[in-house]
Formats: C-alpha cells, structure tokens, sequence
C-alpha cells in the first residue's frame, strides 16, 4: 500500500445548487478531521447524523457522515464522507475546516490516483471512471461499466499469462543450445503465436468499437452544390435544421451537428459544396470543408442519381485524404422512381436513397456502422470496452512484435526478444510498466474530488 503522509478533501459533488452534496476527505487523519468537525462519535460503516462545527465551534450545517476504515475503502485509505444540505456555500464551509485542521485539497483525479496506487483498481479501470461519468450515451455507459468491472483488464491479463508462458518456454528453450532437439517445433511455438495473435485481433476490434463509443463517429457530406447535403443532414437529425432551396451555395458554413444512432454519438459536418467560387464567404466555407475531411472517419460523397460520378468528383477524390473511408450516395432517386439499394462496387459502396422521403436512410446508417467496424447493434455488445488511444496504441505495438516473432519463428534468440517486447507493451494497458508523465496526463483529465 502506498505511504501517503497526507489527508486531501475535496467536493466530490458536481458544481451547483442541490439537495445533498459531499465532501470526501481521504488519508491518514481523515478520522481525526471528521471527528473534531461531528457532534457525535464516528462509527465504521454506519451512516451517523452529525451536526458539523467550524474550528470555532460555530454550527455549519447538519447532515450524514460515513466513515470508511482503510483497507476497505475506494481510495484504500481511510475516507469519511460528508453528507450535507447542497449549498456550495455550506460545501466549502466543511472543505475549509477540514483545511484549517490538516487537511489539502486534492488535486484533480487525486482520489482515483489513490486508489490506483494502492492496488485497489487498475489504470484501465482508473480511466474507465472518468469514462463513465463523461458517458453521453447508454451504450457508452455500459463499456465504460464493463471496463470499470474489471472485463477489460481480465480479457487483457488473461492474454498476458499465456504470453509470459510462452516467453518462458522459449527462453528456456535457449538455455539448452547444444542439445538436438528443435524444442520450438515440438512445443508448438508457432502455433501458440497464431492463437495469441487471432485472440490479439478481437481484442483490438472491441477496443476500435470502445473507442468510437467513448468519442463518436466523425462524418463529413461532401458534394457538388444543390447535391442534397442538407437534406440529407436534415433526415438523419429528424428535423429541419439545414436550410435547404434550390439555390446553389446556400450553405456556406460547414454545419456541426451531434446525433445518436444506434446507440453511438455521431458527430456529423455538413459541409459548403466543393467548386469554384469567387465569392468569399463561399470560399471560406470550401476552406472548412477541406479541414473537416482531415479528420473524418468517413466521407458521404452525395451525387445525384441521374448524373453518377462525374469528372469532378473524380478530380476531388485525387485531393481526399488518402485513409478516409468513402461511401457514395446517389441521391434523389425519387426522381427516377428507383428502389433504394446498397452494392458493393469496385470504386466503393454505392448507396442509392432519396433524402428527401427517407428512402434507403437505413442502408446508409448500416453502411456507416459496417465501414467503421462497429457491431450492428451496439447495445447487445457485451464485450466491447471503453477504450482510448493509448490501449489501441499499445495493442498495435503486441500486434506488430507478435508478427515479428512468427515471421523469424526458427531463430529463437528474436522470438523470445519479440515476446518480450509484447508483453511489455500489453503490461503497459493496465498500469504495471507506466511512466509518471503518463499518469499525470490521465489522472488530469478529472475532475477535483473524484
């Protein structure tokens, strides 16, 4: 268990006017604290009513107090926590004599650091806590549970023992160089690669699906102007909140706007049309355009049915990130009295609606999940964790040492290297090998008393 000398409190309640709020204090002299501010004797594990007293005996306010003996707490320290009227006033009246008896006001994130370094959680676990009170969706709140549960550190232990066994094995493997014996071939060495590396793989897919729960899905429409765009950002939304004519250029400005669809937050652009222009407000918007697709997940290219893909589409697809996933849309088939259809076409998916009845909406959505390796249906995913860049990054660094190792399967010496190197990148996911840097920056992100 970690040493810390120090006792921090902090309001662990969100900002504002309520009905309860509470001031947690964390520490070595958390009892001592609470007991000289409480009118009674603080019990263990027992919610007690306590009037709460200022260092000068004047009455602050009455309220709940619960006190939490150290192993046995979040933090693993003694924590008390005040339970009282939600007055941010009354708040940082018990914050401020805890203060004047010994207490600091903790930092940022500083009770989950806490409760981090001393073993009670793990650092996916530490991150899965700011996850789930950020969580904007349902299917977002249920990764981040499934990660603050322990899944995703059991998913990704489970896979680090049989990665040290079998590091063990080749390493031991080494010791006998002089014998006949090809001990990679009878242990099986290559096999138990592919089986870490097809397990590796569906590791890394619930992660890209955790990822874009926690931040969305980016999506620009991108087209010539009067394609439909904005009809199209109006359908999707469900309401009319694109201005739409027949007027070529009406939208100027790129237009950002957040929706849900099938339980993931969906960050859509509707953008200026791509074309020449000498107007400059026009121009400015085109500009947007081109900064939006930068970081986009996916392009909706919109062509209208009739026309198809024409030279200038063909001459925009040439300045289009080169990483984007595009999906064309061939609009207004109402027009052309056309069954809505999805096809998969040596250029890419080929969506035919009609944005104006809501034809073929349904076959984009699905196409958008499936071009984005999200499941079909997000909600029902048991397995997918709240992840962030930094496990995709580490997973990718196991992915690539694990290749290395069976691409140089029959020299022992690189094999074991490889493993070694893989197994310090998945230790890295959870906390064991993390540098201090790192911990600042995560536990930074949260907010003070949590």
């Amino acid at each position: 268990m970690l040493n810390e000398s120090s006792t921090i409190v902090a309001v662990s309640t969100a900002a504002g006017v309520g009905g309860i709020g509470v001031v947690r204090l964390s520490g070595p002299k958390a009892l001592k604290i609470a007991q000289v501010l409480c009118s009674n004797k603080i019990i263990p594990r027992y919610a007690g009513f306590h009037s709460f007293f200022h260092f000068d005996n004047r009455i602050i306010d009455q309220g709940i107090v619960l006190y939490f003996p150290t192993p046995n707490s979040f933090t693993g320290e003694d924590v008390v926590e005040f339970q009282a009227h939600g007055s941010p006033i009354v708040l940082q009246q018990i914050v401020n004599a805890c203060v004047e008896k010994g207490a600091i006001v903790a930092q940022p994130g500083e009770f989950t650091k806490r409760a981090y370094l001393n073993n009670k959680i793990d650092l996916m676990q530490a991150e899965a806590v700011i996850d789930l009170i950020n969580a904007s969706t349902e299917a977002a709140a249920k990764s981040a549970v499934n990660s603050l549960s322990g899944q995703f550190s059991i998913t990704i232990n489970n896979l680090l023992k049989k990665l040290i066994e079998l590091r063990m094995y080749v390493e031991a493997c080494l010791d006998f160089p002089e014998e006949e014996i090809d001990f990679i071939t009878q242990g099986n060495v290559s096999e138990k690669i592919n089986t870490l590396n097809i397990t590796m793989q569906n590791i890394i897919k619930s992660a890209q699906q955790g990822k874009l729960i926690r931040e969305g899905i980016d999506i620009v429409l991108v087209g010539q102007p009067n394609v439909g765009k904005s009809s199209l950002l109006n359908k999707l939304l469900g309401e009319e909140r694109a201005i739409v004519t027949e007027i070529a250029g009406t939208t100027r400005d790129s237009i950002s706007t957040h929706i849900t669809l099938q339980g993931v937050p969906v960050h859509i652009v509707d953008t200026a049309g791509l074309r020449e222009t000498e107007d400059l407000v026009e121009k400015m918007g085109i500009e947007k355009t081109w900064q939006s697709l930068k970081n986009a997940h996916i392009a909706l290219f919109l062509v209208e049915a009739d026309k198809g893909i024409t030279k200038y589409e063909k001459k925009i697809l040439k300045q289009l990130p080169a990483d984007i996933r595009k999906i064309w849309i061939f609009n207004k088939i109402d027009l052309l009295k056309v069954k809505s259809k999805s096809i998969e076409a040596p250029d890419g998916i080929h969506v035919y609606l009609s944005a104006k009845s809501g034809d073929g909406i349904e076959l984009l959505i699905n196409q958008i999940f499936k071009n984005t390796a999200m499941a079909s249906n997000v909600d029902d995913n048991q397995n997918i964790f709240m992840a962030r860049n930094r496990h995709l990054e580490a997973l990718g660094r196991v992915n690539t040492a694990l290749t290395n190792a069976a691409l140089n399967i029959n020299a022992a010496e690189i094999v074991a290297e490889e493993l070694t190197q893989a197994q310090q990148a998945l230790s890295s996911i959870t906390g064991e090998f993390t540098s201090d840097d790192l911990l600042g920056e995560i536990f930074s992100q949260f907010c003070i008393g949590k």
